[in-house]
């Protein structure tokens, strides 16, 4: 006697021959690849970004220090003094000009224009005979500096 078997206790077959099944494992493999393809890559540049910024923060510390050493570093500095004309006639002007670097005080004698602590500035003065010029700097510590340029009158 032949007798039909309950198709609920028979494995299906039906389930293995679902192309749906099939067809939305694959893409979801898919998804998972694209995916992980999609991090690696954020991963990547967000590597390549952070070394650029480090890169780019340790030339702009470089130039931070060519900069603060071309302006005379954190040394109290008198980078320099002259009279432009060095040489005048009587009842002429001249320019003073200086450039200092950490200086809390400046002080010109003889001089009644009063100075400050500049990288670049000019006084104009007209000495009536030949006259030597000091300038006197002086930093935050207490340490000084002094220079002296002659203006020659004829």
């Amino acid at each position: 006697m032949l007798t039909n078997p309950d198709p609920a206790s028979r494995p299906s077959k039906r389930a293995l021959k679902n192309p749906l099944l099939y067809s939305s494992l694959v893409l979801a493999i898919a998804l998972l690849v694209v995916g992980w393809i999609m991090y690696s890559r954020w991963e990547d540049n967000r590597q390549i970004d952070r070394r650029a910024r480090q890169e780019r923060a340790q030339k702009q510390s470089q130039s931070d220090r060519a900069a603060l050493e071309q302006f005379g570093g954190k040394d109290l500095a008198i980078q320099n003094f002259y009279a432009s004309p060095g040489a005048i006639h009587r009842g002429e002007s001249t320019q003073l000009c200086y450039g200092v670097a950490n200086a809390k005080t400046v002080k010109l004698e003889p001089q009644s224009n009063p100075v400050w602590p500049s990288y670049g500035h000019c006084v104009s003065v007209s000495p009536t005979k030949t006259t030597d010029y000091t300038l006197t700097v002086t930093d935050a510590a207490g340490n000084t500096l002094t220079q002296s340029v002659k203006v020659n009158v004829q």
